[in-house]
C-alpha cells in the first residue's frame, strides 16, 4: 500500500511539472529558476542518501561498484559503437550513445530506495555504489566528448581524463582524512551550541553539504559526488540519524522540485507525434540495460536475483544525461534528429521509471515461484555470507 503511494507522488510530481512547463500549459517557460532549485532537490537527495549509507557494505560492494560500473560504461559504447558501424552511422556518435545509455538516474532511483527502505539491503548497496560511479564518471566522459566531436586531440583528452582522476583521488583522500579528526568533534560542537534549538545545528549540516558540493563542483567533478560523500562522512558518527532528521524535510521539499523539473522537459505534442519511435526506443533501452547491467553483477558471483533487481533498478536513463546531451550538441557531435530523439527517450524513461519499480517486486515473486530466483531465505544467506566473507578479509 505504501508502494502505491510513492508510486502516485511520484508520478503527480512528474506530470504536474510536464502540465505546467514549455510542453503543456506554458505557465513556466522560463526553465533556468526552476532548474537552480532542482539541483538543490538533488544535492540534498544525495545528502540525505550518504546519511544512510553504511560504509562496511560499502566495501562489500565496491569491487562489483567499481569495476562492474567501469565494465557497464565501457559495454554500452562498445555495443553503440559498433551497432553505428554495421549501420553506416558515425563511429563516434555511436560511442556518445553508448556513454548516453549507459547513465542512470542517481536521483530517481536513490528516491526509492529511500521510501522502500532498500538503502541497506544488498541489491540496494550494489545500486547505490553503481550509481555514484557513474557520478564519478560524468567529469571523464565530459573530457572525452570533444575527442568525440573532433575538437579537441586524443592527447588533449587522455591529459583531461587522467587530470580529474588525480583531482577525484585527492579530493577523496582528504574528505577520509577529515571524517575522523575534524567531522566529529565539529558536530559535537554544533549540538553543544543548538542545546535549545536545533536551528544551528540544522543550519550546519546544511551548510557543511553544500561547501562539499561545491567544492566537487568547483574542481570539475559533480555537485551530486560532493553532496554523498558529506552524507556518507557524518555516516561514521553518532549524529547520523539526527542529521537525517534536521533535512529531512528540506530534502522532501527540494526533491519534489526536482521531479517537476523533469517533468517540464516533457513536451506532449513532440510525444504524441512520434509515440511510436519513443514507445520502441524506450522499451529496447529498458531490455537491452536491464540485460547487460544483470549479466555484469552476475560476473561478479550474486544471486540471479540480486543482479535482475539491479538490472531493473538502472533501467531507466539519468538526469546526468541531459548534460551529456548540451555538450555533444555543442560540439556537432550528434545531428537535431538525434538530438530530438534521446532528448524524448530519457524524459519518457524517467516518466516509466516508477512503473518499473512498481513491478519488480511482482516480477522477482514470479521468478521465484517459477524457481529462477532464489528464495527470500536464500538471498538472506548471500548477504550474510557476503558480509562475514568481507568481515574475514578484513581481519
Amino acid at each position: 500500500m505504501i508502494y502505491v503511494v510513492i508510486f502516485q507522488v511520484i508520478v503527480g510530481y512528474l506530470l504536474a511539472g510536464s502540465l505546467i512547463g514549455p510542453g503543456g500549459l506554458n505557465l513556466i517557460n522560463e526553465m533556468v529558476q526552476v532548474e537552480t532549485f532542482a539541483q538543490f532537490g538533488v544535492v540534498f537527495l544525495l545528502f540525505a542518501l550518504g546519511l544512510e549509507f553504511s560504509l562496511p557494505k560499502l566495501r562489500v560492494v565496491g569491487p562489483v561498484a567499481v569495476l562492474g560500473g567501469v565494465l557497464q560504461i565501457a559495454l554500452f559504447m562498445f555495443l553503440c559503437g559498433l551497432t553505428a558501424a554495421l549501420c553506416g552511422a558515425k563511429l563516434s556518435e555511436g560511442v556518445f550513445v553508448g556513454t548516453f545509455l549507459s547513465m542512470s538516474s542517481t536521483a530517481v532511483v536513490s528516491k526509492f530506495l529511500v521510501e522502500k527502505g532498500s538503502t541497506n539491503a544488498l541489491h540496494g548497496q550494489v545500486t547505490i555504489g553503481t550509481l555514484i560511479l557513474q557520478d564519478c564518471a560524468v567529469g571523464l566522459l565530459f573530457a572525452l566528448i570533444p575527442v568525440l566531436g573532433g575538437s579537441s586531440g586524443i592527447f588533449g583528452g587522455m591529459m583531461s581524463m587522467g587530470r580529474l582522476l588525480l583531482v577525484l583521488s585527492i579530493f577523496i583522500t582528504v574528505a577520509y582524512m577529515m571524517t575522523w579528526s575534524f567531522i566529529p568533534r565539529f558536530l559535537k560542537l554544533m549540538i553543544q551550541l543548538s542545546s535549545q534549538t536545533n536551528e544551528l545545528y540544522q543550519l550546519a549540516a546544511v551548510a557543511f553539504c553544500l561547501l562539499l558540493a561545491w567544492c566537487s563542483d568547483y574542481l570539475g567533478l559533480s555537485l551530486e559526488l560532493g553532496s554523498f560523500l558529506a552524507g556518507v562522512m557524518i555516516s561514521t558518527t553518532d549524529f547520523a540519524h539526527h542529521t537525517l532528521e534536521q533535512v529531512e524535510a528540506i530534502r522532501n521539499l527540494f526533491a519534489a522540485l526536482f521531479l517537476a523539473s523533469i517533468g517540464m522537459l516533457i513536451h506532449f505534442k513532440f510525444l504524441w507525434n512520434h509515440v511510436d519511435i519513443l514507445l520502441a526506443a524506450v522499451i529496447l533501452v529498458i531490455i537491452v540495460k536491464s540485460i547487460v547491467i544483470t549479466a555484469v553483477i552476475k560476473s561478479f558471483g550474486y544471486s540471479i536475483r540480486t543482479a535482475f533487481i539491479v538490472g531493473l533498478s538502472l533501467a531507466q536513463i539519468g538526469e546526468f544525461a541531459f548534460v551529456l546531451l548540451s555538450r555533444a550538441s555543442h560540439h556537432h557531435l550528434i545531428g537535431g534528429k538525434m538530438y530530438l530523439l534521446l532528448l524524448g527517450t530519457t524524459a519518457l524513461s524517467l516518466v516509466t521509471t516508477p512503473l518499473i519499480f512498481k513491478l519488480i517486486p511482482v516480477v522477482t515473486q514470479l521468478g521465484i515461484l517459477m524457481r529462477w530466483f532464489p528464495s527470500e531465505s536464500g538471498v538472506q544467506n548471500e548477504e550474510k555470507a557476503t558480509m562475514l566473507d568481507v568481515y574475514n578479509r578484513t581481519l
